[in-house]
């Protein structure tokens, strides 16, 4: 609780007070101005365009992740020799520097000699510039995103898959179901609320992206990738409109808090009744 009244409760209570001033750190001056910085967010375009592309980025990165983590959830909750080694090698990127992936994903993207290009070329299709090309950069994040968050998704979807009664899978195989049938009719909809729990953490990461911007594209090509965390970056640090990020900040806060009340209400239906247990 400690923690988090410092760490979290604290940094925001701050953020919404100090939107409501304009405080100038440069010239150490401080005036309290009301809703004004909310005025002025709301004809804001580039806010708007940032805010736009993290939705987008979203919308990419979270069904892929999803999707991609369940496929290797149901590889490694078989009870196989040796199949806590690929569950560690799955997860472990997930606990090394978001720094230290970010570098090593701009040499994978690199154009010709990159790891990418250099498999593309051996089919003869012609080099792409991921990062500095605005029809690449937004997927090519998206799908770096999905492959760096496997690992957290793939050890909730395992541990929901291990919850499943076998005797369910069984009676459906008895009455003649195939493996696709079995996976669509009994065990999609019993790890359905773990579904829900993936789809809304994962979504609220995505609309935090921060790190992979600011260490591959700065926010481009053409603002493609100037996602709203990295946007309340350079409003804050670059330009010095400290209080103008803050209430950027809100703004984004209550975005995400409406995304995840959409995804809870949307979703209420479709995990009613099912429970692993």
């Amino acid at each position: 609780m400690l923690h988090w009244l410092v760490f979290a409760a604290f940094p925001i209570g701050f953020s919404m007070v100090l939107a409501l001033y304009d405080w100038q750190i440069v010239a150490g001056t401080n005036r309290f101005v009301g809703l004004e910085q909310f005025q002025a967010l709301a004809l804001d375009r580039p806010f708007w365009n940032s805010m736009g592309n993290s939705i987008r980025y979203a919308l990419w990165s979270v069904p892929m992740g999803m999707a991609l983590a369940l496929g290797v959830a149901l590889l490694v909750a078989k009870p196989l020799r040796g199949i806590a080694f690929f569950r560690t090698l799955f997860y472990a990127p997930s606990v090394m520097s978001g720094v230290a992936i970010s570098m090593v994903w701009i040499y994978i993207y690199l154009p010709e000699k990159g790891l990418v290009n250099s498999l593309t070329s051996l089919f003869g299709l012609p080099s792409v510039s991921f990062l500095s090309d605005p029809r690449w950069a937004m997927p090519a994040l998206a799908f770096m995103g999905a492959v760096v968050g496997l690992g957290p998704r793939m050890v909730v979807y395992v541990a929901a898959l291990l919850a499943v009664p076998p005797s369910l899978e069984e009676a459906a195989a008895l009455d003649g179901a195939s493996g696709w049938q079995r996976l669509r009719n009994v065990t999609l909809p019993m790890i359905a609320p773990t579904s829900l729990f993936v789809l809304v953490t994962s979504t609220i990461g995505a609309l935090q992206l921060f790190t992979p911007i600011y260490l591959m594209t700065k926010g481009g090509p053409l603002d493609t990738t100037d996602v709203v965390g990295y946007h309340i970056y350079t409003t804050a640090w670059q330009k010095f409109e400290v209080s103008q990020a803050s209430a950027q900040s809100c703004v984004a806060l209550a975005v995400i808090g409406l995304v995840t009340w959409l995804q809870f209400r949307l979703s209420r239906k479709a995990i009613e009744g099912y429970s692993p247990s």
